[in-house]
């Protein structure tokens, strides 16, 4: 066995010790990994963030457009299709993870970055509804099996699996902007008995804190600027009868819309393996032909359709009069067509769109039912959205995390949506005998 194992003499992988010589070795590589990987990581979003301004900002202004015009979406987002296709053709890895199948975190083997990179990087700057958290996921497990390849520890299958865990935990915590939200994904999306959890979760916890030093700063510099994962100007509300008494309802109905937005998914994603070219392309004229009849039939911009929902959130939250109630609908359909035609096709994270769809419905609800206030519509929505990906501890963090400083008034019907959510899922996809988002396990020997 070699000197850097982490496991015990005599003992399998699941018996690993905390206290091990080889485990607190591999605890200070997570450590020294943790801030590579995470500005890897921050580049990678900042690349996003700069082409995506170029594409739906500076191009149709150069062509003469105060904005990207209502057909911008087809020819961006059908474009992003053919490019996504041939990575999935030509480079390992078939460009990475699948939204559908909910939020992957195996180890990633480190030729597939540059077909993760390829394929998410068209499908977010081409505006194809998905979110950057499953790719960055898959970054920094690849890169982190990159940097112990050739060592000892990169020999070790047990070793490798855990650093995996840790990159991808050091990669994602800088679009969530909290360490904490990476170890809460991981313990979720693994599935592991509680020993093994422990042995996870503490390289995650390590490598992603010290990355996170990169956007917290130390002493007098500042660090990098990252976008708050809080929704601004959320005052705290105190809950009242009715918000109790909808949230039930409107949980129910919000799963159910998403639980079938992902059927629509799986179906694509079953085409797509057998015509991932004409899949793949169609989907994205789909989305973009959504994005554009949005645009015709509100005369908004066909952005708030397009792209992942992250940058529009906030406005819907902090100001949902801005759309008249048909408006609202027409962004919900048009939105949940998006998301459905790019889930099984292109690449990237489920998170950011099914919180937005909630939202949108939260913000629908609002002004339709007795009684409900926005605030819980919102925080109800978005929970029993972000619910239907199978993560119901990630789905609360995340909703305390965009309420700020009005989640503590709204835990209760936080958490009973999500509960309902997670049942009417269950229900639905065994009533149908369709499976849930799929939980990639942690694959050991991903390190070739």
């Amino acid at each position: 066995m070699p000197a850097t194992s982490v496991t015990e003499p005599g003992q399998g992988d699941a018996r690993v010790g905390l206290h091990s010589r080889g485990y607190l070795v591999l605890l200070l590589v997570a450590g020294l990994l943790g801030i590579p990987l995470s500005l890897v990581a921050f580049g990678f979003l900042v690349a996003v963030h700069e082409l995506e301004h170029v594409v739906w900002h500076d191009l149709p202004h150069a062509l003469g457009y105060a904005g990207p015009p209502a057909w911008w979406p087809i020819p961006a987002i059908g474009a992003a299709g053919v490019l996504v296709a041939l990575a999935i053709r030509h480079l390992p890895g078939h460009g990475g993870h699948v939204p559908v199948a909910g939020l992957g975190a195996g180890a990633t083997p480190p030729a597939d970055v540059p077909g993760v990179v390829l394929a998410a990087g068209a499908s977010l700057v081409g505006g194809a509804v998905v979110g950057p958290e499953a790719p960055l996921i898959a970054i920094g497990s690849g890169l982190a099996l990159l940097a112990v390849r050739r060592t000892r520890m990169g020999a070790d299958a047990t070793a490798s699996t855990l650093l995996a865990a840790a990159g991808s935990a050091a990669a994602i915590s800088a679009i969530f902007g909290n360490p904490l939200v990476a170890a809460v994904i991981f313990l979720e999306v693994l599935g592991l008995a509680r020993r093994e959890l422990m042995l996870v979760v503490l390289p995650c916890l390590l490598s992603s804190g010290v990355g996170a030093l990169l956007f917290t700063g130390l002493g007098r510099w500042t660090g990098f600027e990252i976008g708050a994962l809080a929704l601004p100007g959320l005052a705290p509300t105190r809950l009242v009868a009715a918000d109790v008494a909808w949230a039930v309802p409107l949980a129910f109905g919000v799963a159910v819309g998403t639980w079938l937005v992902y059927v629509a998914g799986r179906r694509t994603a079953r085409l797509a393996e057998s015509h991932v070219m004409g899949a793949t392309v169609g989907a994205g004229i789909l989305a973009g032909a959504a994005a554009c009849a949005y645009a015709l039939i509100t005369d908004r911009s066909p952005v708030e359709v397009a792209l992942s929902g992250q940058a529009t959130l906030p406005a819907l939250a902090s100001d949902p009069g801005a759309w008249s109630t048909g408006a609202l609908v027409a962004l919900l359909v048009c939105k949940a067509i998006a998301y459905a035609a790019c889930l099984g096709t292109f690449r990237g994270g489920p998170v950011f769109p099914a919180l937005f769809l909630g939202a949108a419905v939260g913000a629908l609800a609002a002004g339709a039912l007795p009684g409900l206030v926005l605030l819980p519509a919102l925080a109800i929505g978005m929970a029993a959205g972000m619910a239907v990906t199978g993560l119901p501890v990630t789905s609360v963090v995340l909703v305390v995390l965009l309420l700020g400083d009005a989640a503590t008034s709204l835990m209760p019907v936080v958490i009973l949506a999500v509960v309902v959510a997670l049942v009417v899922e269950e229900l639905l996809s065994s009533t149908a005998r369709l499976p849930r988002p799929g939980r990639r396990p942690v694959a050991s020997g991903a390190a070739s």
